[in-house]
């Protein structure tokens, strides 16, 4: 699978020496490469602007490759920047100017402080002693951000025009407590979550075919709750156009130490279980049906 260059040192893509089954998978938030004026002009030493990663996701689904799929990882670390959110969701109170009309400052997560450019870690902590000039917004949106997306969108027509459909599978991490500026603060949460918008995003099918494979696996799986899907999942979800996206959470718990980042003993075994995952979700797209059925609000 040839790709033409995208960003060398912003994103990364694994590509497959031939792409055989109809999947994208991508990892927005496992990049830990830290500029170091970012570094320097934060409030929190670097341990700390860590908690907000994905962190190893990127190595769990590097797997995908030798199933015949490509998989887009982020260098850039989330706190620095998030793609998994629109280019403009900024937050006012960050920055020195008044914001032009088209940024949406009243988003959910620009309002709990994670928006484009987050004003805070996973666990609440501010990033900035200060306040920052737009440009430094725009700088980073078109350093960042546009290239990653213009590399998923480059994947997803490629994927679709090769096999007629594209599944997108948006690879994450969670806290195993729900965080201060999360929909489940301070509660135990469960092994994996499965985001498809409440339905919109992807055909039951592939929903049901990955939350059956990990419960039989043994892991504790709920969807939509507390995370229903980002901006990735509803912005390329499509199944009108043959086109479905599946965001899948999973719990740090089961993998690393969440205090020293160390990988635990654990984490092979849950690339094994992965991998068993993606055959069983390639397994779908042979349903000629499942492609094609209309995707409806509130079905799960």
């Amino acid at each position: 699978m040839n790709m033409p260059p995208f960003a060398p040192g912003v994103i990364d893509i694994l590509v497959p020496a031939e792409q055989k089954i109809p999947f994208v998978f991508a990892s927005p938030h496992s990049g830990s490469n830290y500029p170091p004026d970012f570094v320097h002009a934060s409030a929190l030493d670097p341990a700390s602007l860590r908690k907000s990663e994905d962190i190893y996701v990127d190595q769990i689904f590097a797997l995908v490759v030798a199933c015949g799929a490509p998989l887009l990882r982020a260098l850039f670390p989330r706190a620095v920047l998030d793609p998994n959110r629109e280019p403009y969701e900024l937050d006012p109170a960050m920055f020195e100017e008044t914001l032009p009309a088209y940024v949406n400052a009243r988003s959910p997560r620009v309002a709990a402080g994670l928006g484009t450019i987050a004003k805070v870690v996973a666990n609440g902590a501010s990033i900035y002693a200060g306040k920052l000039r737009f440009a430094e917004a725009e700088r980073r949106i078109n350093t960042f951000y546009h290239p990653y997306h213009r590399a998923l969108r480059h994947l997803i027509e490629t994927t679709r025009q090769r096999f007629g459909c594209c599944v997108v599978i948006d690879c994450h991490s969670m806290p195993s407590i729900g965080g201060p500026m999360d929909a489940d603060p301070g509660l135990q949460r469960v092994d994996f979550v499965l985001g498809d918008c409440f339905s919109l995003s992807c055909a039951r099918a592939f929903t049901a075919t990955a939350e059956r494979t990990l419960k039989a696996q043994g892991y504790q799986v709920t969807r939509n709750r507390p995370y229903a899907g980002g901006y990735t999942t509803r912005r390329y979800g499509q199944p009108i156009r043959r086109q479905h996206a599946l965001q899948i959470e999973i719990n740090r718990k089961l993998y690393v130490d969440e205090m020293t980042y160390a990988p635990l003993p654990e984490l092979d075994r849950l690339k094994q279980n992965i991998a068993a995952l993606v055959q069983a979700l390639a397994a779908v797209p042979g349903q000629e049906r499942v492609l094609s059925a209309p995707v409806r609000r509130g079905m799960t």
